[in-house]
């Protein structure tokens, strides 16, 4: 089996080796193609007015001046030549992906576009907490992800479906189970503008998320609610996001 490992944190970060780990696992026919710089919230952008840079930094490693999109596309279509890849990893992301993160994630991506191309694709990401933010749990992402894939792997991926596994932030020790589960949803907005100064006095801006007390428990049988609870979460996602009750609906407003 030919994997094609990603990521949308670059190609330096901790959570790529560990995704390259979780690979190696699984087989011995590993390639890994990542952004050259970080990429985290850049969704599905696609680089059309850019040119994309190469760069080989070791055997069957290459970093790509572009986004999570741009290297699978590198990947599966130039770089590994006709023999194309059997599955596509994408992560593990530092800090989660669940509810309202998968609209934004680099890490969804890089698995969509797996999908789009035909391709069996997962996205990995570890959760942390306050404690753990400068040192992720990598060890529960490691434990776990080889065996979620291959049961997830024998079951067989639906076509347009992509597998959005996010690893609760406790040692591999803790963790009570598997939990299969629905995209999750926040009961607050969580991102916020942050002003700043700089040394000429001029305004500049941050975008960035804030820590708000949740009011209320996540709801059952989603992503959120699973990490909660110290389980994996593994959400099916798929690509075509119709919303099929109200279009029911329209179809009659609209006669």
């Amino acid at each position: 089996m030919r994997i094609l490992c990603t990521n949308d944190d670059g190609i330096h970060a901790p959570g790529l080796q560990v995704v390259e780990q979780i690979a190696r696992a699984l087989s011995d026919d590993v390639w890994v193609v990542a952004p050259e710089l970080d990429q985290s919230g850049v969704s599905h952008s696609l680089s059309l007015n850019d040119p994309l840079r190469l760069r080989e930094v070791g055997p069957q490693r290459f970093a790509v001046r572009g986004t999570p999109t741009d290297c699978v596309i590198m990947g599966a279509r130039h770089i590994l030549g006709e023999t194309k890849p059997d599955l596509v990893l994408s992560g593990v992301n530092k800090g989660r992906n669940v509810a309202e993160d998968v609209v934004y994630s680099g890490t969804i991506a890089g698995a969509l576009e797996g999908t789009i191309l035909g391709l069996p694709s997962f996205a990995l990401s570890q959760e942390f907490s306050v404690e753990t933010r400068h040192a992720p749990l990598w060890e529960t992402a490691l434990k776990f992800g080889p065996q979620i894939l291959r049961k997830v792997i024998d079951a067989g991926v639906p076509k347009n479906t992509v597998i959005n596994v996010n690893f609760p932030a406790c040692a591999p020790d803790q963790v009570l189970g598997v939990r299969v589960t629905r995209q999750g949803k926040r009961n607050f907005g969580f991102l916020k503008v942050d002003e700043r100064r700089d040394g000429r006095g001029n305004p500049y801006f941050w975008i960035g998320f804030e820590r708000l007390a949740q009011t209320e428990a996540p709801a059952e049988g989603t992503d959120l609610a699973a990490l909660a609870a110290r389980y994996v979460s593994v959400t099916p996602l798929r690509l075509d996001r119709t919303d099929e009750a109200f279009s029911e609906a329209l179809a009659s407003t609209l006669k």
